[in-house]
């Protein structure tokens, strides 16, 4: 069975501001099966890829966490995006929607375009 690919850490990071925006507060666990999930499981993210994530972003104030309990009533921390989240999300989505445009560029050039 092939191994699914880590997520790469600029990556993640977007990935887990887009879905807390879209799903709301949520704990690292539901977070990474999500990620997983959209991904078609192509994905693949452990707790030492994540957490690194979560804890720059709460230190930079995109997102906020509190305490509270779990689907199967288990202790779990939840993050929610604040509102210099949601900017940094609008600004990083640009960001990768621009690079995105270029890597495109070269995959459709032609020869006769370089000339």
């Amino acid at each position: 069975m092939k191994e699914k690919p880590d997520v790469l850490q600029g990556t993640l990071t977007l990935m887990v501001l887009k879905t807390l925006d879209v799903l709301g507060p949520l704990h690292g666990y539901g977070i990474a099966r999500r990620v997983e999930q959209i991904s078609g499981d192509l994905l693949s993210v452990n707790q030492g890829t994540l957490y690194p994530v979560l804890l720059k972003l709460e230190q930079e104030g995109s997102i906020a966490s509190q305490w509270g309990a779990s689907e199967n009533n288990r202790k779990a921390r939840f993050y929610r995006l604040t509102r210099l989240g949601r900017k940094q999300l609008e600004a990083e989505t640009r960001s990768w929607e621009q690079t995105a445009a270029i890597i495109g560029r070269f995959f459709s050039a032609k020869v006769e375009d370089l000339r």
